[in-house]
């Protein structure tokens, strides 16, 4: 059994992925995957290039949109929501230890206008407390 996380229907967060994951991730379904981990973070780890590869292999899309530990930005956030509106089905985003996705979708979400609360109950649903962007969920969400 993987070790993806369910946020929605479509959208499943993970942490590291390791190369074998890609195919267990085609087999369950998803579509695309989406890197938020820049290369280099763990120089141990399959990189950018190598899960890229993989998911090339088995028929996925993939999308970098690295969130380093400098924090979020808006370009980030408008890139995962270009992201999620291409794929035509379940999209699996990683990085270290799922949060950096789980965020970045908070974002994402925000700024379509999902009620905060709502995207707070759906990460907590998943294992994951979005508390350290909820100021800017709130202010996304007010646009």
């Amino acid at each position: 059994m993987s070790g993806f996380r369910k946020l929605t229907e479509n959208v499943l967060v993970s942490p590291q992925l390791a190369l074998e994951d890609v195919a267990a991730a085609a087999a369950e379904g998803v579509v695309m995957i989406i890197n938020n981990r820049p290369d280099g973070e763990e120089p141990d780890a399959p990189q950018g290039d190598a899960i890229e590869a993989a998911a090339a292999a088995a028929g996925l899309n993939y999308v970098a949109i690295p969130v380093g530990h400098s924090g979020f930005s808006e370009p980030q956030v408008d890139a995962m929501i270009a992201a999620l509106e291409q794929a035509e089905g379940p999209i699996l985003a990683y990085c270290r230890s799922g949060t950096r996705s789980t965020l970045l979708w908070a974002l994402a979400q925000a700024k379509q206008g999902m009620d905060p609360d709502m995207i707070a109950r759906t990460a907590m649903q998943a294992g994951y407390d979005v508390s350290p962007v909820r100021t800017l969920i709130d202010m996304l969400a007010a646009r």
